[in-house]
């Protein structure tokens, strides 16, 4: 989800939830704590040079059981932070920390709640580094019979 999306969900929304890839959601007592871009500049494992920036949002909860963040106080926190730091429209990433450590979530709308959907890693330069590609499968019972006769040099 784009900033530009997040806000415009905002501006129809009275109540805010943001729900777990398990299914659970976050206490509604929650915090967002952070509002701010990160700018990731690496070098991928077959040497390119590579950039990438999210608007990140941290998510916490206390046991102030009265707080409850309102859609429209999100959108000012956010609409402030564009300001003074000049924000791109980019991809949200939501840090929210369970149980034992912090997760980092994509994020996604599902016309009621906010969905924290599970970020995957994957090597960026797979021809570079030594990965073989993956075979098709094939099942024999899909092959034609007749496409190796004998005398044909196919064996």
């Amino acid at each position: 989800m784009k900033l530009s999306e997040i806000k415009t969900q905002l501006k129809q929304l009275k109540t805010i939830g943001f729900q777990l890839p398990n299914g659970e959601l976050v206490a509604p007592h929650f915090h967002v704590t952070e509002v701010g871009r990160i700018q990731k500049d690496f070098i991928d494992c077959g040497g390119k040079v590579r950039s990438e920036s999210v608007i990140n949002f941290q998510l916490w909860e206390e046991e102030d059981y009265n707080h409850r963040l309102h859609p429209e106080k999100l959108l000012n926190i956010i609409e402030m932070s564009e300001k003074i730091f000049d924000f791109e429209d980019l991809d949200i990433e939501v840090e929210y920390q369970g149980k034992e450590t912090i997760g980092k979530y994509s994020l996604d709308f599902d016309g009621t709640n906010f969905l924290l959907t599970s970020k995957l890693t994957a090597c960026l330069a797979l021809d570079a580094c030594g990965i073989p590609a993956k075979k098709p499968r094939i099942k024999i019972s899909d092959l034609q019979h007749n496409s190796c006769t004998p005398g044909s040099g196919c064996c």
